[in-house]
Order: structure tokens, then C-alpha cells, then sequence
């Protein structure tokens, strides 16, 4: 980020919620496993399925890929393609590193707009088997919205003031 070391509150802020959403990771994802294979076990060896466990991690599933979208974001090791890219001068990568991260921003807001407008829309639904309302599984489209939001912020400001970081 900034050569001399510092950075600025919104970069670290960034970084802040990216190391709570690196430790929801591994939570959901350790969850999600046991659940896996506390099934598995009571499918096969017992030969009775929990009713609940596939809904309870196809949820986890959900929630993981969209916060870590954002651990990947917030990384840069979203997929990408750079065969022009990589021809740009410095300035045109600066300037396409500015442009995608101005258009990444856009479509975080929709996100939030939408996903909050989603989550309302089914707020009064549960789920068959476990009964949780399915704003909450939903909720997590405005929610990681915000987290990518809040990491393009920090990316366009970071590359409004200095030279930014690697491509």
C-alpha cells in the first residue's frame, strides 16, 4: 500500500474486515465439514439421515462463497483476464486498474440495493426444514456487498493518492 508504511483509515478498515471475514471462513467452512460428516456417518453407519444437515450446509455453502468473494477481492486473486492488460503502459494499467474497481463498485451497490430489497422481499419465509427465515440465508448479499464495497473504496482511494498496488 503506502511506501512509508502508513495507510489510510479506510485501507484499514479494509484490512480489518477482511481478517473477521478470512476468520468467518474458516468457521463456516469447519462447520460445514462436520456437518458433512456427521451425515455421512449417521447415513451410512446408522443408516438414519438428519433432516436437517444438507439445508444447514447448502446455507453454509451460500454464506462462504459470497464472504469469500470478498477474502478474494480483497486479495486480488479473483479470476481475470489480462491479455490486453498486460500490454498497457503503466499509466493505461493504473487507469484500467481505476476503471475496474470504479465499475466493481457499481455493481457492489446494486448488491446492496438489491440483496436488501431480496432479503425484505422474503422475509416471511422459512425454510422447510430447519424453519429459519430465509432473510437471513439472503441477507448475505447486502452484507458482502458492503465488504466489497468498502474494499473498492479502499483500492479507488489507494489509487487516487499514490501509485497503487501491483496489478
Amino acid at each position: 500500500m503506502q511506501k512509508e508504511g502508513r495507510f489510510s483509515a479506510l485501507e484499514r478498515l479494509s484490512s480489518s474486515c477482511n481478517k473477521y471475514s478470512e476468520t468467518s471462513l474458516l468457521v463456516l467452512g469447519l462447520t460445514m465439514t462436520v456437518i458433512v460428516i456427521v451425515q455421512v456417518f449417521y447415513r451410512y453407519i446408522l443408516n438414519h439421515s438428519l433432516f436437517w444437515s444438507e439445508e444447514l450446509a447448502r446455507t453454509l455453502l451460500v454464506w462462504l462463497t459470497f464472504i469469500g468473494t470478498s477474502v478474494a477481492y480483497h486479495r486480488c486473486i479473483h479470476p481475470g483476464i489480462d491479455m490486453f492488460y498486460r500490454r498497457f503502459s503503466r499509466r493505461m494499467k493504473r487507469y484500467a486498474r481505476m476503471g475496474v474497481h470504479g465499475a466493481s463498485l457499481a455493481f457492489f451497490l446494486v448488491m446492496i440495493w438489491y440483496g436488501s430489497q431480496f432479503a425484505y422481499f422474503v422475509r416471511l419465509q422459512t425454510t422447510p426444514a430447519l424453519s429459519i427465515p430465509k432473510w437471513v440465508i439472503f441477507l448475505v448479499i447486502p452484507i458482502s456487498g458492503l465488504i466489497l464495497a468498502l474494499h473498492a473504496l479502499a483500492y479507488l482511494s489507494e489509487e487516487f493518492t499514490r501509485e497503487g498496488r501491483k496489478p
